[in-house]
């Protein structure tokens, strides 16, 4: 019997030509994006332009794509009049008729930006600066700076987090709060992928159309190891790709004016012990930053769990800087367009910007690169009677290892050589751990499709 083979996607050679800041490149610059060497960028800049190609797909295998565009490339060659981008073999998704859509160009543009400006930000000449918190911080205000998302203006940015695999009530209620934050003119942040990124900014689109919202803003942040399993979701208007995890966290929560979290797995966890590690320090004590978990009614226990693992591990100080509301959209967005007008009032005391957060207080342990490698796994210090923002900073740690083995291609590949990673630490920590993973796991918040195999072990 004859294998059926698989019929071959219908693909599109094209030539772009780049504007809005991408006009010209040195030469310098084009030769490193089309570095095909060991460690040079053209492989990067191949998997991120797939990517934004692949704009609105449904998968989180960072390998999916390359399997169904194996022959796709990209090449950035220099003319008098400026750049051109060369595809060959690209998602004809990306195309009507011809020209390729408008919004997936700019965000292809952005791709180039973000890798090329990325790659000489963090050159070895400025590794001296990137080891004190002070100069990670600077890195952070250049590469929003450089992609043009630092607008002076009255705060209204809201960063909204949650799960790429979600239930369809609760896509709807991230809708839904959308909407309502879009009525009251905020616009959204997100991680740019599908799921709870896409829902807030789906949902505030109609909502400023109706008040006339001019230049609505939809920001994605995202970062190289994520966007090729989760690609960007068509309604971003405004992608940046930081070059890791970390830098990526620290700009939501410098550019952002408050927060929304709706049900998600480990890396909406991920997020969270980041933001309570950071806000449980004495020097943000006094800072506004309001912070609301939310969900449809039938998520309550959801949020009831995370609770009850966040006073375990935290304390019950973690639980002042958060509330939560479930089942009512309206309310979510009256309390945090209220938390936004007292983080205005605060900044302008604080002869703060409006645009970037100085004064919130990160410390260097939440700013440096985390490479999940099984030793680093296992060395995470999780055991009580630390201080809480740096028990905080490793469990974030944790659940970001997690993450990188469920999604991230490097990840994925360190557990299929070495097996699952191993996560020590106190007894009544790992099993509020294990229940809180187990959880995500039976409400198939780990995967969008298929049968989850777990990445991680828990070792009391």
């Amino acid at each position: 019997m004859n294998d059926i083979a698989t019929p071959a996607l219908p693909t599109v050679d094209a030539r772009i030509y780049p504007r809005g800041g991408l006009d010209v490149l040195s030469r310098e610059e084009v030769a490193r994006l089309r570095d095909a060497s060991a460690g040079g960028m053209h492989e990067l800049l191949r998997r991120c332009a797939l990517a934004v190609l692949t704009t609105g797909s449904t998968s989180d295998d960072p390998r999916a794509a390359r399997e169904l565009y194996p022959d796709f490339d990209i090449q950035v060659q220099q003319q008098d009049r400026g750049v051109r981008l060369d595809l060959s073999n690209a998602p004809s998704m990306a195309f009507v008729d011809g020209q390729i859509i408008r919004g997936v160009a700019e965000l292809l543009n952005a791709v180039v930006r973000d890798l090329i400006y990325t790659s000489v930000e963090l050159a070895p000449e400025y590794a001296d600066e990137l080891n004190t918190s002070a100069g990670v911080s600077d890195a952070v205000f250049r590469l929003l700076r450089n992609a043009r998302v630092l607008q002076p203006g009255d705060p209204n940015l809201v960063v909204c987090w949650g799960g790429h695999s979600i239930n369809r009530d609760e896509y709807m209620y991230t809708k839904e709060v959308g909407y309502q934050l879009g009525l009251r003119g905020l616009d959204i942040c997100t991680g740019c992928g599908p799921g709870a990124m896409k829902g807030p900014m789906k949902g505030a689109t109609i909502a400023h159309a109706k008040q006339r919202h001019r230049r609505p803003r939809y920001i994605g942040i995202t970062e190289p190891g994520i966007i090729a399993a989760e690609s960007p979701n068509p309604i971003v208007n405004h992608l940046v790709i930081m070059p890791d995890i970390e830098k990526r966290l620290e700009s939501f929560v410098r550019l952002g004016h408050g927060i929304i979290v709706f049900p998600g797995g480990v890396g909406t966890a991920e997020e969270i012990l980041y933001l309570l590690g950071i806000l449980l320090r004495e020097q943000n004590e006094h800072l506004p930053f309001p912070l609301i978990l939310t969900g449809p009614a039938g998520s309550a226990p959801y949020f009831e769990r995370i609770d009850q693992f966040l006073r375990l591990t935290l304390g019950d100080a973690a639980t002042q800087r958060y509330r939560i509301v479930v089942g009512d959209p309206p309310e979510v967005a009256r309390q945090m367009a209220d938390g936004i007008h007292r983080v205005r009032q605060y900044r302008i005391e604080q002869k703060d910007s409006f645009y970037f957060n100085w004064s919130l207080d990160v410390p260097l342990q939440f700013q440096q690169p985390f490479v999940p490698t099984h030793e680093a796994m296992a060395a995470l210090d999780l055991h009580h009677g630390r201080k809480p923002h740096e028990l905080a900073a490793d469990l974030r740690r944790a659940f970001s290892g997690i993450v990188a083995g469920n999604v991230k291609e490097e990840g994925m590949r360190r557990v299929e050589e070495f097996g699952p990673y191993q996560i020590h630490g106190d007894p009544d920590m790992m099993q509020a751990l294990d229940a809180l993973l187990r959880a995500f796991v039976e409400q198939r918040r780990m995967k969008i499709s298929g049968e989850y195999r777990p990445c991680y072990e828990i070792v009391a």
